[in-house]
């Protein structure tokens, strides 16, 4: 599991959601997690290819175009799972500003306007 220290969000003409994750070697090295969604622009693209961008600095390969498939939230346990076509990700977010948790739930809610990913917990 991956801790994340924070979390950033920004709407505008791209919708991001941000984990700072820590890196497991060194925890006060940060490696960014990013959700991106250009609702206005997607229409240029096919079906297939519209919908959350995915990627990690850690495995970042530009030839490859991963896209969000599922997110989960446990609120409870304080955990993130987040599955892409072809990666998942499970994330300790139990030390992030309870505010920063409510903007990802918020951001989330637009990013799925057409229910492109599976989402629970948000």
């Amino acid at each position: 599991m991956e801790r994340v220290t924070f979390i950033t969000t920004e709407t505008g003409d791209d919708l991001m959601l941000c984990f700072a994750v820590q890196h497991p070697d060194d925890p006060a090295e940060i490696e960014s997690l990013i959700l991106t969604r250009t609702p206005e622009t997607e229409f240029i693209f096919e079906e297939e290819e519209r919908g959350v961008k995915v990627s990690f600095e850690r495995e970042e390969d530009e030839d490859q175009c991963d896209t969000l498939q599922k997110f989960d939230y446990e609120k409870s346990a304080g955990v993130v799972r987040i599955k892409t076509n072809f990666v998942e990700y499970e994330l300790d977010v139990r030390k992030v500003d309870p505010d920063e948790l409510k903007d990802m739930c918020k951001i989330l809610k637009k990013m799925n306007f057409d229910q492109k990913f599976q989402m629970s917990g948000v």
